[in-house]
């Protein structure tokens, strides 16, 4: 499968950050993206897909649950492939939450500090395995 083809989803609570972040992948081709601006959102379009998504790009700070809580759930009922972490924390802030999520057997392929780096970014994208 081509990374191209990823199903994404964007799970962002600032409006102006979701869109920003779903026209920078746009930009590199990827398009297969469902966006929701909370945790609750996210769950819903989760249970509402005939397969897991490819990617889960979540904020660590939602309204509703933290993004490594939202990470395990959709993870422990086989809704994602697997994932990243977006957040505004220190840098030794989200390598301990990023060690304990990959230590409790999340399938986290890491976290990104915002303003996220387009390069990260899209090499943690590239590096999700594809499975289909």
């Amino acid at each position: 499968m081509s990374k191209h083809n990823l199903r994404i989803l964007l799970v962002e609570d600032h409006p102006f950050q979701l869109i920003s972040l779903q026209i920078l992948l746009n930009n590199h081709g990827l398009y297969f993206l469902t966006p929701a601006l909370n945790a609750g959102d996210a769950i819903a379009a989760l249970e509402r897909s005939a397969e897991p998504y490819d990617l889960l790009l979540c904020d660590q700070r939602l309204p509703d649950m933290s993004g490594v809580e939202l990470i395990d759930i959709a993870a422990r009922q086989g809704l994602i492939r697997h994932a990243v972490m977006l957040s505004g924390l220190e840098p030794s802030q989200l390598l301990d939450i990023e060690n304990e999520a990959i230590k409790n057997g999340l399938p986290l392929l890491g976290c990104l500090i915002k303003p996220l780096n387009t390069l990260e970014l899209l090499r943690l994208v590239s590096s999700a395995p594809s499975d289909r």
